[in-house]
């Protein structure tokens, strides 16, 4: 085990750098990489500074680059891919989404053949499992319920077909004559600093008098906290990198959740803000039903226009799914076989959280004064 070295795709991204920092951690750890196609000037000031600890090198390229996913790949122990297009309004272009998140997954997948990497671990979701419609009930639902998304929506679509790709290639034979090892781990909603989806409802609802805009009051779901996220990329790690623990976990996926209290989304925003004079929007609502026939509309809607003018409806029947139906899992087969254990307890996430949060909040009143200066 001695000497090894790790790649981290989307390392510049939410959940990779909160992998890197964990990382640095590991002993023998000689080299990580960390790859993204863009990188903040504050990340990479932290990230020099972590050069302390073990050797940090930062890639800046295309994941659809061949010749650069090659070179990255050399001499590499560990691949961590993060690295995708998240899109759950259809605000990106479904090309792009799937290049990205499929095409991109194969062709590192293949450069780690070329280069004999012998672990693969990949971030997949939760969407890849559904939920495929409001009516559907899962409560603590588990790896040996045979659950797979059906919507054709770029998202949940590529991220089911980039997991596949990867647990079929377990077993795949190195240049070297080995074995590559694959898993993939089933992330809930995650939550925590730096997270886009509450910055964005946070900033909308300073903008809006205090008001949180609804995301999902009809939900209940199970939201996990980013650093136990990267932990159980750690962990996955650990096991697939043992002799020991990775005939059982090869080949694998795994539901990540940890002890976050299951709740709406709509909910877990209010938690997370109210301490800051945030309140969640007590306005009559329409019928879910309701709601799910008008996205219908809004798609044929958009359809028709397609041929001269480009259409984005504000919700689609998949955004009103995803956002209002009770589906949470268990993480038992994680604990099992990768001893995962939430790193930070629901108290711990909650308070790292809305301290965030207040940074938000003071950032915006700043914001403000300058203005009216």
């Amino acid at each position: 085990m001695t000497g090894w070295s790790c790649l981290v795709t989307g390392a510049g991204g939410f959940l990779g750098q909160r992998i890197v920092r964990l990382l640095v951690e590991e002993k023998e750890l000689k080299e990580i990489r960390v790859l993204d196609k863009a990188f903040r000037p504050e990340l990479r000031e932290e990230f020099s500074k972590l050069q302390n600890k073990t050797k940090l090198t930062v890639l800046k390229g295309d994941i659809l680059d061949e010749p650069f996913l090659k070179r990255a790949c050399q001499d590499i122990s560990v691949v961590i891919h993060t690295a995708c297009i998240i899109d759950v309004s259809g605000v990106i272009h479904r090309e792009s989404i799937m290049n990205v998140n499929v095409k991109g997954t194969q062709l590192l997948l293949e450069a780690c053949v070329q280069a004999s990497v012998p672990v693969f671990i990949y971030t997949s979701s939760i969407e890849v499992a559904g939920p495929n419609s409001y009516k559907e009930i899962i409560q603590n639902g588990h790896e040996e319920e045979p659950l797979e998304n059906t919507w054709s929506a770029p998202y949940p679509y590529s991220k089911k077909l980039a997991e596949k790709a990867v647990l079929a290639a377990d077993g795949w034979t190195l240049k070297n004559g080995g074995t590559l090892y694959t898993c993939a781990l089933r992330s809930m909603y995650i939550y925590g600093e730096g997270s886009q989806f509450l910055s964005a409802g946070i900033n909308e609802a300073l903008n809006n008098n205090g008001i949180l805009s609804s995301v999902g009051k009809f939900s209940t779901v199970n939201p996990v906290y980013v650093g136990n996220v990267a932990w159980a990329h750690i962990l996955a790690m650990r096991a697939l990198r043992d002799p020991k623990k990775a005939p059982s976990v090869r080949g694998q996926f795994y539901y990540i959740s940890d002890d976050t209290p299951h709740q709406s989304y709509d909910n877990l925003n209010y938690t997370l803000s109210k301490e800051f004079g945030l309140r969640l929007d007590s306005r009559w609502s329409l019928p879910l039903s309701l709601m799910y026939w008008i996205g219908f509309l809004l798609e044929i809607v958009s359809f028709l226009l397609r041929p001269i003018y480009t259409y984005q409806p504000p919700f689609n029947r998949h955004m009103v799914t995803l956002s209002n139906s009770v589906f949470t899992f268990s993480y038992k087969k994680a604990q099992r076989d990768l001893a995962y254990e939430p790193l930070y307890s629901w108290e711990e996430a909650k308070q790292k959280t809305v301290e965030w949060v207040g940074s938000l909040v003071d950032r915006h009143k700043d914001t403000l004064k300058s203005k009216t200066q």
